[in-house]
């Protein structure tokens, strides 16, 4: 499926969704109407047409202004095969065009001249689409200046849905960040996203945190014995201190407690033997 194409059934599975983010107002009484038009058509492929209360808004998707014809003519064409009410031609562009392209929304000959909105995704306030599970697989393709910060950001969300939803969305909103970024980071942050909710995973992070908290102890009782040693009996041998270092925490704490009785690296090698 392409990108556009991926765009048009969203449109038609959230039309009342895509509506009210293209006109600014909430819509309720919305209609996906077929995209054959009663004359043989232009390509229609990532083209949705809804009926509004007394008006169609027409929504094209596209990856790139390119075309055949031309997305101006395209659009007037559209316009004049539909029209019997009042029409809102939108064309959301996914992707920037290469630097100094003009980006159209007129067409102009002659005495002919018809209008049409623009939306450049890249533009977009990332907000209007991470609040709305409907909208949640552009997000990653709106206006940021920390693109991977606004991925992960989509990935929370996305791990945030209810269980029904998320697989969906998820494929959804991984294949439109394949427009943006690189496959193997969407791979990595998607599939980290999922391990931390699942409740194995949090098991195993809670587990780990409190080894971390005790390895963390070990070596601050590690390095106390090794200095109070040092200044008892004089400089430790490399095999002393590789001895210490295997101690569990209470061994240590034993350690500390029999120190007063140690004169000599002999008193430390017979404690050793008491452990065997």
């Amino acid at each position: 499926m392409s990108f556009d194409n991926l765009c048009k059934l969203l449109s038609e599975k959230h039309p009342e969704r895509f509506a009210s983010w293209v006109l600014g107002t909430e819509q309720t009484s919305v209609k996906v109407l077929k995209t054959e038009l009663s004359i043989e058509p232009i390509r229609a492929d990532y083209v949705t047409f809804l009926q509004l209360e007394g008006r169609i808004l027409h929504l094209e998707f596209q990856t790139k202004l390119e075309s055949t014809p031309p997305l101006p003519l395209r659009m007037l064409d559209y316009w004049v095969r539909l029209y019997r009410l009042p029409i809102t031609q939108v064309v959301v562009l996914l992707l920037p065009p290469a630097p100094g392209t003009v980006i159209e929304t007129v067409f102009s000959v002659e005495t002919t001249r018809h209008e049409y909105r623009v939306i450049q995704m890249w533009l977009e306030n990332p907000e209007s689409f991470l609040n709305d599970p409907a909208l949640l697989p552009l997000a990653p393709l709106a206006a940021t200046t920390q693109p991977q910060g606004l991925l992960q950001r989509v990935v929370e969300k996305v791990n945030q849905l209810e269980p029904r939803q998320r697989p969906e969305i998820s494929a959804y909103t991984q294949i439109l960040a394949g427009l943006k970024y690189n496959q193997d980071l969407i791979r990595q942050l998607f599939r980290e996203g999922m391990m931390r909710e699942s409740v194995i995973y949090q098991e195993i992070l809670a587990e780990g945190e409190q080894r971390g908290e005790q390895r963390g102890r070990e070596a601050e009782g590690q390095l106390l014995i090794l200095r109070q040693l040092t200044r008892r009996v004089g400089e430790l041998p490399q095999e002393v201190r590789s001895q210490i270092e295997t101690l569990s925490l209470e061994q240590l704490e034993n350690l500390g407690e029999a120190l007063l009785d140690f004169h000599a690296i002999a008193d430390l090698e017979v404690w050793f033997r008491t452990l065997e």
